[in-house]
């Protein structure tokens, strides 16, 4: 796995990012979005293969806590293991560098996501009701964190 903080995405042509992006999300994120997320105060890790970038995540570090901000896995490489091993990246960097809590928000509905945050550790802290946008109005958010 291509491991690099900050710079790993950065080596990809944002094509190839969004390309992933768009495929794993009903509401991705923008292009601008996302272009502003790769460096500054957000670090990065992918994985990649022969054919290219196939997942990757971005994270923010804000005082002694980090969050998850986004996750992708190309839906062709899914299945594989490549989202546990970005989440066991994190986990590691945020050990390495003596976080105290690990945060994020997936979709209620997304139960495959919130099975992976449960096998790498992570726990059910709360609900944010009607958090994001969803085809038919709005859809709860599933917070989740770790404590180290």
């Amino acid at each position: 796995m291509q491991y690099l903080r900050s710079e790993a995405l950065a080596k990809f042509p944002i094509a190839d990012i969004m390309r992933i992006e768009n495929a794993c999300h009903s509401h991705p994120w923008s292009e601008k979005t996302l272009t502003s997320c790769i460096g500054g105060r957000y670090f990065n890790a992918c994985r990649d293969s022969e054919l290219g970038l196939v997942g990757y995540f971005i994270a923010e570090r804000a005082g002694p806590d980090y969050t998850l901000m986004n996750i992708c896995v190309d839906p062709k490489h899914q299945g594989q293991g490549i989202a546990t091993e970005l989440m066991q990246a994190l986990i590691q960097q945020c050990r390495d560098e003596q976080a105290e809590n690990l945060f994020l928000e997936v979709r209620a509905s997304n139960q495959a996501a919130i099975a992976l945050y449960k096998k790498v550790g992570l726990n059910i802290m709360g609900t944010r009701k009607n958090y994001y946008p969803a085809e038919l109005g709005r859809e709860d958010a599933v917070l989740m964190g770790l404590e180290f």
